[in-house]
């Protein structure tokens, strides 16, 4: 049963406030949904809270998530292999689709003035698929054949030749055995995406166009209303002031800290989720000359046994206008569910409706626990004997380790297996639509857009239905599979490609910055 009372404001010295909209966290969703509803809605009122002092200063700090602009061109996750040899693509198809629909959005956006100079967030890269030994090569070349016809995919090379390969990763060749066979799937017109920039500049518009941003503030309870609104009641992490805020509508943006606030506001489409955090760290290049050698962002498989969020990546990445190159990740464990909470955050988030769900997971993912045991026991050695796969003459004076953010895997009851943990993210919402939130991680900020899209559509139908033109403005082909429709495709990615100024090699432009 949801948790529905009239609260008073229990703290007498707690200020009261009044809003339509309360965002909670100053994350990419949250950001986003905020530019989209100051569109359609530009008469509410906007609040937004967020514990830490930054915009994006968790999972939407570029330092803290790869970048990649996911859109399943290089990541082979989304391509598994059929037991027959053949290769499975609806999940790469659908994750590419979404993409496009962010795409549009920050076109659109950029034409409208709510995002600005889009070299900032948004720069092309090729997206490379990378392998070795014949059966993967033969897997790379089944998932070619399944994509390379594929109206979102076109353009995919396929690449065996080492004088090709050296020619396009230059520092990946250095020193290779080629009598281990290797393969390449090779996309050039993949993207690199500074979500930080993003996010900082859609909540700017937000706050610019009469929303309110307070930093160093936490939500601390949600508690529903007999009239469907919600009291959320918050502390200023500086001084400890409270302020209690009654809002229409309450929007959980907070990363790996939603789980925590949905299980709080009692509402009963939370009950049987759990969350399991994993930390990532990595390496990052100081060396400027092997950071020159290397334009691309280039993922391989992950170790047999191993998780999806294992798959290991040598990055291309475009921050401050300036190139930089990291690898990883490597896992660690923390009870954290951010990189700025608190140990507590696991134990705490174990209730009496998910606990079969956490210890049913405990159970079936025992691949996962021996990963991070593995990864745990790791020495620095070892670690670059890892990037060694990838950049075979590597030396650890050339690498640094950085720690990247708390990720939060979706843990959700299933039939007959106490709970199931699950790669991806989930859009939960109370059936009345007054709150909902966004648990889960990768793909997460690459479809913040359709993620939010659909949050609108779930929690406003009443109104929806009159957005529609407007949303359909932003994304032209809002509730059209673009994969249907391939001259539309055609179209917006000419479109998209020319407002975001895609047509031009941002590294080059960076590294002339840079200099």
């Amino acid at each position: 049963m949801d948790k529905e009372v009239d609260s008073p404001v229990s703290d007498q010295n707690a200020v009261e406030t009044k809003t339509d909209v309360v965002l909670v966290g100053a994350g990419i969703m949250s950001a986003t949904l905020g530019a989209i509803l100051r569109q359609v809605q530009p008469d509410w009122s906007i609040t937004t809270f967020e514990r830490l002092d930054a915009v994006a200063a968790e999972s939407s700090d570029p330092w803290n998530n790869a970048g990649t602009g996911h859109s399943a061109l290089c990541e082979l996750n989304y391509t598994p292999e059929n037991p027959d040899g053949t290769v499975e693509i609806a999940k790469a198809v659908n994750v590419n689709e979404q993409f496009q629909v962010s795409r549009q959005f920050w076109a659109h956006a950029v034409e409208n003035g709510v995002l600005t100079k889009p070299k900032e967030f948004i720069n092309p890269i090729p997206h490379v698929s990378f392998v070795h030994g014949e059966a993967n090569v033969k897997y790379l070349r089944a998932r070619y054949d399944a994509l390379a016809g594929h109206p979102l995919f076109a353009g995919m090379e396929y690449v065996e030749d080492p004088v090709e390969f050296a020619r396009r990763l230059p520092l990946m060749a250095k020193g290779r055995d080629y009598s281990d066979p290797i393969a390449l799937n090779w996309t050039e017109n993949g993207t690199d995406v500074d979500f930080g920039a993003l996010t900082k500049q859609l909540l700017g518009y937000v706050g610019a166009s009469g929303g309110i941003v307070h930093f160093g503030h936490e939500v601390t309870d949600l508690t529903k209303q007999s009239d469907g609104s919600w009291v959320v009641k918050v502390t200023n992490r500086r001084n400890g002031a409270k302020k209690v805020v009654r809002s229409k509508f309450v929007f959980v943006g907070a990363g790996g800290g939603a789980l925590h606030l949905l299980q709080k506001s009692g509402i009963s489409e939370a009950k049987g989720f759990g969350g399991f955090p994993v930390s990532g760290a990595f390496l990052r290049c100081t060396n400027p000359e092997l950071i020159d050698q290397h334009r691309a962002k280039v993922y391989g498989k992950a170790a047999v046994g191993a998780p999806p969020m294992s798959v290991p990546h040598l990055d291309t990445r475009v921050i401050g206008s300036k190139p930089g190159l990291l690898f990883g990740p490597y896992a660690g464990w923390s009870p954290k569910f951010l990189k700025e909470g608190r140990i507590t955050d696991l134990p705490g988030s174990v209730k009496p409706d998910n606990l079969l769900s956490m210890l049913g997971v405990g159970v079936s993912e025992l691949g996962l626990v021996k990963y991070l045991i593995s990864e745990l026991t790791k020495s620095e050695a070892g670690r670059i004997d890892t990037l060694r796969e990838f950049v075979p003459k590597a030396v650890g004076k050339d690498w640094e380790l950085i720690t990247a953010g708390q990720r939060v895997q979706v843990i959700r009851r299933a039939k007959g297996k106490g709970g199931v943990l699950e790669f991806g993210t989930a859009v939960v919402n109370a059936a009345d639509g007054s709150i909902a939130g966004l648990l889960g991680a990768s793909p997460g900020a690459s479809t913040a857009v359709p993620a939010m899209l659909d949050v609108l559509e779930r929690c406003f139908p009443d109104r929806y239905e009159s957005w529609k033109p407007k949303l359909q403005e932003m994304v032209p082909s809002l509730g059209v599979k673009l994969t249907d429709e391939p001259g539309l495709f055609a179209q917006v990615w000419e479109h998209t490609s020319k407002v975001l100024q895609l047509d031009t090699i941002a590294v080059e432009e960076a590294s002339v910055a840079a200099v």
